[in-house]
């Protein structure tokens, strides 16, 4: 039985993107694109979320996804058209290559499009998404001290009625691709 059918709440999944090129063609880190192992990783994601047994029993998502290059590859190669997400954010701030972007600004950025009647979805970057998933949830596997692995899907369960904000919330299941 899937947490949708047993428990009135609402769903955060953090993805961090896949596995990307070392350098893009014109020298940027923010245009660098998905290498092979990164959309075999992607080839994983999406079977997950179109499926209502993993992934998929946590959406239809809200997502918010960074405007990078990889990010942005990583939601089209995973997520888009799936029946896992529903709408779709891109947001330069949350990666723009000028500042560190904190797990407060992602929050404010998330609060921006939360229709509060939906899961939500971040797909971003690290240090971010960990600091992110450190804010929010309240037990998490003993895995994380200071990684989060390249394609990780962690789904966290929020409260049915109420905007997401710093928490602390409920970690749920996590999605890490085996792909090399």
């Amino acid at each position: 039985m899937s947490w949708c059918q047993t428990v009135t709440v609402r769903f955060l999944t953090i993805v961090r993107h896949a596995k990307a090129e070392k350098d893009s063609d014109d020298g940027s880190d923010f245009t660098r694109t998905l290498n092979g192992r990164g959309r075999r990783q992607c080839e994983e994601l999406r079977a997950w979320a179109s499926n209502d047994e993993e992934l998929g029993q946590f959406g239809p998502t809200t997502a918010l996804v960074s405007s990078a290059a990889r990010t942005a590859q990583t939601f089209h190669l995973a997520f888009e058209g799936t029946p896992f997400v529903g709408d779709v954010h891109f947001s330069a701030l949350i990666y723009n290559g000028r500042r560190r972007v904190t797990a407060e600004d992602v929050l404010i950025e998330l609060a921006a499009i939360d229709p509060v009647t939906t899961s939500l979805l971040v797909i971003g970057h690290n240090p971010t998404v960990l600091e992110l998933l450190l804010t929010l949830a309240s037990d998490l596997p003993i895995e994380f001290t200071r990684e989060y692995p390249l394609a990780g899907a962690y789904v966290l369960a929020l409260r049915d009625d109420e905007p997401v904000g710093p928490g602390p919330y409920e970690f749920v299941r996590r999605y890490v691709p085996d792909v090399s």
